[in-house]
């Protein structure tokens, strides 16, 4: 048991630190701060909680915990790059509920800022001017500016997405993994001849799922098939003639990159009475409400996009609290064969 003063005693406990009132009454620190501060959305009853054990334990915050809990602003930046298409709103949405789900519970609010690897200016006024405690990134890139400017400028951050620069926290559902697993599962079916069609070669996403694929074929001693890659395919006229190319090829399966992406597909295939699986089979991630409901069912890599977000979260809050993190958390993910790779 800590040592404490009794109560009434008249002495000051300096032994008693903001983590102990946290742990004796069982919320975070961060609530703690808030009751010591003044600041920021925690209830009336909480608040008193932390007061009244504060008086019965003769505890003072001193000088600097007290300017550390003021100059707090319990609000989080989310960075949403400016270029997303209608393709990733199932995404970024289903990724903001669970980080506005995580802040909620740790009395956080999301302050959330669009902006693009050229034009950053959103974000340095929200880091200048004090106006978030940590940023949230919810795409990388190889050339990342924004990662750039929050390394240089020390602030805490976290990524959505693997990042090549080194000292960045990452949290990502394990796309290598993930696309090496369903493509060495559709070539033991004998399915030799898997094309691809995917986003932006500018995504570290992107990279991580193409890696994962050719990582397949090199497994089983496969040479990967001349004219079966098509990336930065970001519109519906470019996947369409990808198709066409596919075809020429003699592909047996293609593997969509997105939901968005296998719509297009499947769309294209049905004009031209192209039959899912008699004809091509066909997989996609992240098995969202584009395909739910498609006959057939679609072969899919699936992620729980909630679960990386209130992951991303949480992680920064522990960053913001002083605890040590990791800097890469891989999330899980599930591959699901179905109707449409039979």
């Amino acid at each position: 048991m800590r040592n404490k003063a009794g109560p009434g005693d008249g002495k000051v406990n300096k032994s008693i630190t903001i983590a102990d009132i946290a742990e004796n009454l069982g919320i975070s620190k961060t609530t703690v701060s808030r009751a010591i501060s003044g600041k920021g959305r925690i209830s009336e009853a909480t608040r008193q909680r932390v007061k009244t054990y504060m008086e019965e334990n003769n505890y003072k915050p001193n000088v600097i915990a007290q300017g550390l809990a003021k100059s707090k602003t319990y609000n989080i930046g989310v960075v949403m790059p400016s270029d997303y298409g209608i393709e990733d709103m199932s995404y970024f949405q289903n990724c903001l509920v669970g980080l506005q789900e995580m802040a909620s519970l740790y009395g956080y609010d999301i302050i959330l800022t669009v902006c693009n690897n050229s034009d950053l200016g959103q974000l340095e006024r929200i880091v200048s001017n004090s106006k978030v405690d940590g940023v949230i990134l919810m795409r990388t890139l190889i050339e990342d500016e924004a990662v750039k400017l929050l390394l240089k400028q020390e602030f805490p951050f976290v990524v959505i997405g693997m990042s090549g620069y080194n000292n960045v926290i990452q949290i990502e559902h394990n796309h290598f993994e993930g696309c090496k697993e369903l493509t060495l599962m559709l070539l033991m079916k004998n399915l030799k001849r898997i094309a691809v069609i995917g986003g932006s070669k500018a995504h570290m996403v992107t990279s991580s799922r193409i890696n994962g694929y050719k990582a397949a074929y090199k497994e089983l001693d496969e040479n990967i098939p001349q004219g079966l890659i098509y990336l930065d395919q970001d519109n519906s006229i470019m996947i369409e003639r990808s198709v066409d190319n596919i075809f020429l090829h003699g592909a047996d399966c293609i593997i969509c990159m997105d939901d968005a992406i296998c719509s297009v597909v499947l769309n294209k295939l049905r004009r031209e009475n192209i039959e899912v699986p008699a004809d091509i089979k066909i997989a996609s991630f992240f098995d969202s409400m584009l395909l739910k409901h498609n006959v057939p069912a679609i072969t899919s890599l699936s992620f729980d996009v909630r679960e990386i977000g209130r992951t991303a979260c949480k992680t920064l809050i522990d960053i913001l609290d002083g605890i040590k993190v990791k800097e890469i958390n891989y999330l899980g993910y599930k591959v699901e064969l179905k109707e449409s790779t039979r």
